[in-house]
């Protein structure tokens, strides 16, 4: 894209602003209805580039000529959809400040024509409404909600921007600094949170929740009645909430979580200071120039890559088998009753709606099992996420048995028993000798070989692995190994079935580790390297904070278990000793009981005196700088030997493990791009590894 007096986004899909002037009953004029649609169905959101832009001026313009027989203006969008924000494609091929100004301006200048419109406005918001679209119904007077809505969000800092058209302006104003803040960069930040309209309502974010059934007649109906003074809206004030302590909480929960290593959520908590006391000119020109300044950098293009590989490399898996090879489920056996078996077994039921069988050797521990997966379906009904009698067939569902002749008629049996090579390996022959002859076999392994543990299976081909990540209900990645024997139909049941519990799957080769845990232990192995060769253990757990990762290193050994990271530092070490260590100091942790080299009092971490005690330093400690730059070497090494080896088909795929499997910021993008821009590839390495320019400012 080259700099031009008009803005133009290569092949952007148009969403049209249509107008209607329609009659109301007990409206004193017409009512002018501008319907944003796209011309696709609902999976393609209406988005607002330039031309849709201009197209909304246009209504705007031809709507005015009817003034005054225009008693109201109204916006809604196509079905299930009202609009979402700006055309990303575009934004990411802008190369030039002027262009970004100018795209920041447009919206601004559209946008505030309903604002200023001397007839009431009206936003309908009747489905998905995100972005650009939720400023765009922030500037109408009034807003209606279909109360079946689950998709209304802020989601630019997610992606390394901010609500550049207003909704930094606007929205505190209406609900407050705190519930903005929410809104705008707390979501945003978890995993891009949306807001259902209940939600949206009691937020005050709308004025009122009308019945889908008849949802746009019921909100003209309801305009008509605010136009004639027969509905009076009033809003809650919010000139005396204490801004200042809003902003300074955030900032240092901000600082908490990203060390300043991402600028949209300052940027962004600033504009929500501003406004408390600027007028809209000045705040929005603010606003303008903060998008420009975010558009032209790193860490936007770092986003739009990361935003790329979640929507479409996740969808579409890399050397996945044809789906009409997968074997039908209409049963499951799960081996073994323990919390990672439970969440399995919840999370397959709720999806897959068929029989889930456990199995143990323990009676206490099989019911207990068993019990705490039908107190979760409890937990579900009790908020209201299921109802009543989806409970009561799902816990029906979900059994115990001390045999694994419950298996025999089950299509999928996933063994899911302790990290023990010898007892996988005995368990999944004792599942063999139950199972039918088609029946496909899984391993929840998350870093031993799984063509050892199909080894002595009379048919190793109905082997795969199936490595979830806890908590299985939150995170999104499944890695599906296949086995030196591996089949492409326990493959591609796999793969159907990772797709039925709405996972992102990602192949991968049968390498110890596998992608997520083989990067993490090397990188968790460095930094304990050097606090075993006397780095103090504080300066090495703040090594990485400018990267601003999800948590320490020493937070991830505790989530994770010091028991459970030994074992996985241990079985890397045997699989390549050259490269991963096993620290004395992770062995005496584990050797004392503790759960960790912190203890969190009042919520803010300090080094255990008596793991202070027990750990014993060497003599050659290095700098923060030094354990970041060994920790990144250690990553850009492995990676590359990953790759060499063949683990996955790309770069892009190590990237989008490390995204769903272990948090890595969008604002960093993937591993290997940051490891690009910030040299650590060509020089650890000798070559990038991705082509220049991928998420990074165009040349």
């Amino acid at each position: 894209m080259t700099a031009t007096d008009s803005l133009v986004f290569p092949d952007e899909i148009v969403t049209h602003a249509l107008v209607r002037y329609l009659d109301v009953p007990g409206l004193p004029g017409e009512f002018a209805l501008i319907t944003l649609d796209n011309g696709r169905d609902h999976t393609r959101p209406s988005t607002l580039g330039p031309a849709t832009l201009s197209s909304l001026a246009t209504a705007l313009d031809e709507i005015e000529a009817h003034v005054p027989r225009v008693a109201a203006i109204g916006v809604t969008g196509k079905p299930f959809v009202f609009a979402a924000g700006a055309d990303i494609k575009g934004m990411a091929l802008i190369s030039e400040r002027g262009q970004a100004m100018q795209m920041a301006q447009l919206g601004h200048q559209v946008f505030r024509r309903l604002l200023d419109s001397p007839v009431p406005t009206f936003a309908f918001l009747n489905g998905a409404t995100l972005g650009g679209g939720l400023e765009l119904a922030l500037h109408c007077h009034y807003r209606t909600l279909a109360a079946s809505v689950t998709a209304i969000a802020f989601p630019e800092v997610f992606l390394g921007l901010l609500p550049g058209w207003g909704g930094t302006q606007l929205l505190p104003r209406l609900i407050g600094p705190a519930a903005a803040v929410s809104v705008i960069i707390d979501n945003a930040l978890n995993q891009n949170r949306m807001l259902r309209a209940d939600q949206a309502a009691r937020l005050g974010l709308v004025d009122v929740l009308l019945s889908d059934a008849d949802f746009l007649a019921e909100s003209l109906r309801w305009a008509a009645r605010v136009v004639t003074g027969e509905v009076t809206v009033t809003r809650e004030s919010h000139a005396t909430d204490d801004w200042g302590h809003v902003v300074e909480t955030s900032r240092a929960g901000l600082d908490l979580r990203l060390h300043r290593g991402a600028p949209a959520p300052y940027k962004a908590l600033d504009l929500i200071a501003q406004a408390r006391t600027a007028d809209l000119d000045s705040g929005t020109a603010a606003e303008s120039d903060a998008v420009v300044d975010l558009v032209m950098s790193d860490e936007l293009r770092a986003g739009l890559y990361a935003f790329d590989l979640v929507q479409k490399r996740a969808r579409h898996p890399v050397g996945a088998p044809a789906a009409s090879l997968a074997r039908p489920v209409t049963k499951v056996g799960i081996v073994g009753a323990g919390l990672m078996a439970g969440q399995i077994a919840l999370l397959l039921v709720r999806r897959l709606m068929v029989p889930v069988v456990l199995t143990d050797v323990d009676q206490g521990r099989l019911d207990q099992g068993v019990s705490q997966v039908h107190q979760e379906i409890a937990q579900l009904h009790a908020k209201g996420r299921i109802s009543g009698d989806t409970a009561n067939r799902l816990t029906a569902l979900v059994t115990g048995s001390l045999t694994l002749d419950a298996f025999a008629d089950a299509d999928l049996v996933l063994e899911a028993v302790f990290e023990d090579l010898a007892v996988k390996k005995r368990v999944l022959a004792d599942v063999e000798a139950v199972v039918t002859p088609e029946a496909v076999l899984a391993t929840n392994t998350s870093s031993l070989s799984v063509s050892a543990i199909a080894a002595d299976l009379h048919r190793p081909e109905r082997l795969v692995g199936m490595h979830f990540f806890n908590p299985v209900s939150v995170m999104p990645l499944l890695e599906i190994v296949r086995a030196e024997h591996t089949g492409d139909t326990a493959l591609a049941t796999a793969f159907a079935v990772g797709k039925q519990l709405k996972k992102s799957c990602v192949l991968v080769s049968d390498r110890p580790g596998f992608v997520v845990n083989r990067l993490l232990a090397r990188y968790l192995g460095e930094v304990l390297a050097a606090i075993d060769e006397g780095t103090p253990i504080e300066e090495a757990d703040r090594a990485l904070d400018p990267l601003g990762l999800p948590m320490s290193p020493m937070t991830l050994l505790a989530l994770v278990g010091p028991a459970v990271a030994l074992h996985t530092a241990e079985t890397m070490h045997a699989a390549f000793p050259d490269r991963f260590v096993v620290s004395d100091n992770a062995r005496r942790l584990v050797e004392s009981g503790k759960s960790g080299v912190y203890l969190w009092d009042g919520g803010t971490p300090t080094v255990d005196p008596e793991v202070r005690a027990i750990f014993e330093a060497g003599t050659a400690p290095s700098t923060g700088d030094q354990v970041r730059e060994r920790a990144l070497a250690a990553l850009a090494s492995e990676i590359r030997i990953m790759l060499d080896e063949g683990l996955v088909a790309a770069p892009q795929d190590v990237d989008l493990c490390l995204i769903l499997g272990a948090g890595w910021p969008f604002h960093l993008g993937g591993v290997t791009p940051f490891l690009d821009r910030s040299g650590v590839s060509e020089r650890v390495t000798g070559a990038r590894f991705l082509a220049p320019g991928v998420a990074s400012v165009p040349a």
